[in-house]
């Protein structure tokens, strides 16, 4: 039943994303929490994960979590599920639509799509630096993490930096392996 269950849940959630990976973060964190299927903790380092491994953010996560759930098959089915949508409608907006944003309506559409992905990136950003941010001390009170704020302070730098010298934005690669050695440096490996 998993499976089926899986495959349903990335299926609505591939076919109701627009913005790509990011504007998917928010849909997949509130099926996976609802469903108990991890905890905020758990899914913020499958994201992480999902982050630094080659391919599509959504496709990372939804195979990590459908390994997570299903082993083999319940990341073969949540895969699936989430990039059916997408290819059906880019076949279809292939073989029947050749022009198909010369039409007003279609570009009205997007019109409106575009900022509600903007909002939906930055809800999920507020909502995972408070969860970086807050780490949840002996007893359930959340206390502020200032190894946190520092190791995010120092990225904010080096981007900038980097982006002021070399006058273009620093790569991705460089960003994630400076911040794993400083997560390293400030949590320790153990």
């Amino acid at each position: 039943m998993i499976y089926l269950e899986l495959f349903l849940v990335f299926l609505k959630i591939g076919a109701v994303s627009f913005g790509g990976g990011y504007g998917m973060i928010a849909l997949v964190r509130e099926e996976v929490l609802a469903r108990g299927w991890m905890d905020e903790e758990r899914f913020l380092n499958f994201i992480a994960v999902s982050e630094s491994t080659p391919g599509p953010l959504a496709v990372n996560m939804a195979t990590f979590v459908g390994a997570e759930q299903g082993g083999f098959w319940g990341s073969a089915l949540a895969t699936l599920g989430v990039v059916l949508p997408s290819f059906l409608l880019i076949l279809l907006i292939a073989c029947l639509l050749k022009n198909l944003l010369r039409y007003h309506a279609v570009q009205a559409f997007l019109g409106g799509v575009r900022p509600a992905v903007v909002g939906l990136v930055l809800a999920t950003a507020v909502g995972m630096m408070g969860d970086v941010f807050l780490s949840a001390a002996d007893g359930g009170a959340h206390a502020f993490d200032f190894r946190a704020a520092i190791l995010f302070a120092l990225l904010l730098l080096a981007a900038l930096g980097y982006r002021k010298v070399f006058g273009k934005k620093i790569s991705p690669i460089l960003l994630i392996l400076f911040s794993a050695g400083l997560g390293i440096l400030f949590y320790g490996v153990g």
